[in-house]
């Protein structure tokens, strides 16, 4: 099986080279922390979560990186509105996000750089684009890339210079040579946090802390460059420019960009994308109030991370009812595998839907392929299970092939219903609930029923004799 990658620089699927075999470095642009992360966050970072998962398993030593911005303008504003400091406004953001990104169940990054702490870092090869004559500096003391030295401009996009148009984070400015020139180092305004540099008192530009954090952790190149599509201009390509000019060599082989999570309704005619700045955001932290985290991955892996994808809650409720058949089908083989019959592992089977899923990842991290997998093995064996064929240790084996695949999806519960302790509990209330109903004390047999219920657990009797399942 070979991995292949949608590269964006090719705009073409591509087998997967690591730079270094056996190692993958992996950079994804974070988030600029001046508030709580939304549901369009939460999809690059669950995207990536999975890339990095996926590569791991797979036999890959992964390096995954991935950044705070915590000097911007934004941050600067509210923390001003606030009467903080930005840096404190930052950090408690920064913890938030932490803290909601543990209830995605997404895995802690290698490392997570943030700019306040990158600023040596930053002059430094601030210094090393002016040195190689391709920035200048402006009488206030700011420092701009000059993209009239590039001829290549617009690589990510595909476009010529002339072509191409600005996201909205481009300024105009009068201390710029040229319109498409950015900052590398913005000088400080009055009251602004500002840090020494040797062109005054400043900050950094936006796109420079990428690739200062990615040359300062990760070396001169890497394997993957990852983030929304709505960051290839200008702040990815400004980022090839920048590095490139430091080092000469291409900054990442492989560039992989999530589509983004459109909102409709809200007094919109049209889908637009899931945005702070046009006010039609929708927060993890509220989302999370409605639906768990396993739900929230589910809704977002069961599409191509490439296609967009409208929010709603209609669609979360769509995603939790159909995540609940795949749960429902691992708490039936867990209960259908104290009582199976003995017999044949049938490892053919298993491998081939190991092998069917991996197909399906490998085809650029096809999730939603590989969702339809495990749909597939819970459909086969239900009707396995009601017909009394499977046996305990096909059952078993499907068991671990779930927890296998969730290893790199993250969309079943945790696992407690095999719980030695708690088999042997229930099978001693299952004996004293039986020995009731042969005293005809029916009363305190349905007590035990009901009191279990309560508490999720669901007991079935039949020709077998009772069985228990989590509700």
């Amino acid at each position: 099986m070979v991995l292949r990658i949608h590269n964006t620089l090719t705009d073409s699927v591509e087998d997967f080279t690591p730079i270094e075999p056996g190692k993958v470095k992996m950079y994804v642009c974070g988030v600029t922390v001046y508030d709580d992360i939304h549901m369009g966050h939460a999809r690059s970072i669950i995207v990536f979560d999975t890339v990095a998962r996926y590569l791991r398993y797979i036999g890959y030593d992964v390096q995954h990186v991935t950044n705070f911005t915590d000097v911007d303008d934004k941050i600067i504003i509210r923390a001003a509105k606030e009467g903080i400091e930005p840096l404190e406004l930052s950090k408690r953001y920064i913890d938030r996000y932490f803290g909601e990104v543990d209830r995605l169940y997404v895995n802690r990054a290698s490392c997570y750089p943030q700019a306040s702490e990158s600023i040596g870092d930053i002059i430094d090869m601030v210094q090393r684009i002016m040195d190689n004559g391709f920035a200048y500096a402006s009488q206030d003391g700011s420092v701009y890339f000059d993209v009239s030295r590039v001829k290549d401009y617009g690589r990510l996009t595909n476009q010529k210079v002339d072509q191409l148009q600005s996201s909205g984070r481009i300024a105009d400015d009068p201390n710029k040579k040229g319109p498409l020139d950015f900052a590398l180092w913005k000088a400080a305004k009055p009251g602004e946090i500002s840090w020494d540099s040797p062109w005054g008192k400043g900050r950094p530009g936006w796109h420079i802390e990428c690739s200062a954090m990615i040359y300062r952790n990760m070396g001169e190149q890497i394997d993957i460059h990852g983030g929304g599509n709505d960051l290839i201009f200008p702040h990815h390509e400004d980022e090839i420019l920048q590095t490139e000019a430091v080092t000469g060599k291409p900054l990442a082989n492989y560039w992989m960009h999530n589509g983004m999570l459109q909102v409709k309704g809200h007094g919109m005619s049209k889908e637009e994308k899931m945005s702070k700045s046009l006010g039609n955001f929708f927060t993890v932290r509220d989302v999370l109030e409605k639906f768990d985290g396993h739900t929230v991955r589910f809704y977002f892996l069961n599409t191509h991370y490439m296609s967009p994808l409208v929010y709603g809650e209609d669609m979360l409720n769509e995603a939790e009812a159909a995540r609940g058949r795949l749960v429902n089908n691992y708490r039936e083989l867990q209960s259908y595998a104290r009582t199976a019959p003995e017999g044949a592992e049938e490892t053919g089977t298993i491998d081939g839907y190991r092998n069917r899923f991996r197909e399906a990842m490998d085809e650029d991290f096809n999730t939603r392929e590989a969702i339809a997998v495990m749909f597939e093995m819970a459909k086969a064996s239900n009707i396995a299970m009601a017909d009394r064929t499977m046996t305990r240790q096909a059952a078993i084996a499907q068991i671990d092939l779930i927890r296998e695949f969730d290893g790199i999806l993250g969309i079943m519960p945790e696992d407690e219903a095999d719980d030695d302790s708690m088999d042997a509990v229930m099978s001693i209330l299952i004996d004293l609930r039986k020995e009731l109903r042969g005293r005809k004390m029916y009363d305190l047999s349905d007590m035990i029923r009901d009191r279990l219920k309560e508490a999720g657990i669901t007991l079935e009797d039949s020709a077998e004799g009772a069985k228990w399942k989590r509700a």
